[in-house]
């Protein structure tokens, strides 16, 4: 009900555009990239977690790894959490007033997630679906502003194999079910437990809505909460889109591709220039990459 409503290009891109999927799923979009970086000299060291982005005289001189290890660089950039990537910063008082600042803003609201795999075909499915609440803004308030778990969530399902089948073993199908839910700074629980009780009623109302049969059918299931993006992540507050996408957190009012400060630190991902979600994000590191060649 707050976000500008330029945000409604993004419906007229994927009207002008098409909505378009790598077969294979966002791995295959990640390989891709990896095997262009290393073609052009690049080397990728993964479980390799950063805890210090190094620092002197007003600019970033490398990262130094949990397992003690430095790496010297001309430049850095992250795609990490903005608040966690200020917190690492050797520039201890600069990165402290980063941090907070930020921890002032408006962030996003969490996800929680169920990936499940169903025995049969469903080609009566579309790969996307939204299967909304029958209420939306008292819904959208009690996730902003009430801090209140809706047990009628509003769904995004995702059905990949509807296009690649690949994606699930054959005579079976893959799903997962998107429900937004309040960050962990908005709603503090115990989702080790509220998880299983929520997978649920995320299942129940796929159920209802679509597949009467799904709880015979389903083969394998798995959930993701706000705790995971948290944990996983470093996401500040398990938001899963950073920054709230309101006018005075959008475009050149969110997190610059280019510090401010640090001339040499560059910033890619859901929290800078232009915003969330796969399209933005890539936006974002076409954007840095031109900063920093």
């Amino acid at each position: 009900m707050k976000t500008s409503s330029i945000y409604a290009l993004i419906h007229r891109l994927e009207q002008k555009d098409g909505v378009w999927f790598a077969r294979g799923g966002t791995n295959t979009l990640v390989k891709g990239m990896v095997a262009l970086f290393e073609r052009l000299g690049g080397r990728v060291e993964l479980s390799q977690k950063v805890a210090n982005i190094l620092s002197q005289n007003g600019r970033v001189t490398g990262v130094k790894t949990a397992s003690g290890e430095r790496h010297e660089a001309e430049m850095v950039a992250s795609n990490g959490d903005l608040v966690q990537t200020y917190e690492m910063l050797e520039c201890r008082d600069y990165g402290r007033r980063r941090a907070s600042s930020l921890r002032r803003k408006r962030f996003s609201p969490s996800l929680f997630v169920v990936h499940f795999g169903l025995k049969g075909n469903f080609p009566q499915i579309a790969h996307h679906s939204i299967l909304f609440s029958d209420r939306y803004g008292e819904l959208v308030t009690d996730i902003y502003d009430r801090a209140k778990l809706p047990e009628d969530p509003s769904i995004y399902l995702h059905h990949p194999s509807a296009t690649d089948p690949d994606m699930a073993p054959s005579g079976h199908s893959t799903f997962y079910a998107l429900a937004p839910v309040p960050h962990l700074g908005h709603l503090v629980a115990d989702w080790s437990e509220l998880g299983t009780k929520y997978r649920e009623t995320v299942l129940r109302r796929v159920r209802d809505r679509l597949i009467p049969d799904l709880f015979e059918r389903l083969d394998t299931c798995f959930h993701y909460t706000p705790r995971d993006f948290e944990a996983d992540l470093g996401a500040h507050v398990g938001s899963a889109f950073s920054l709230e996408p309101r006018l005075t957190q959008s475009a050149w009012f969110r997190a610059h591709n280019r510090d401010d400060l640090i001339p040499n630190l560059f910033f890619v991902g859901a929290g800078t220039h232009p915003g969330a979600g796969i399209p933005g994000v890539v936006g974002s590191a076409k954007a840095t990459a031109g900063l920093m060649i």
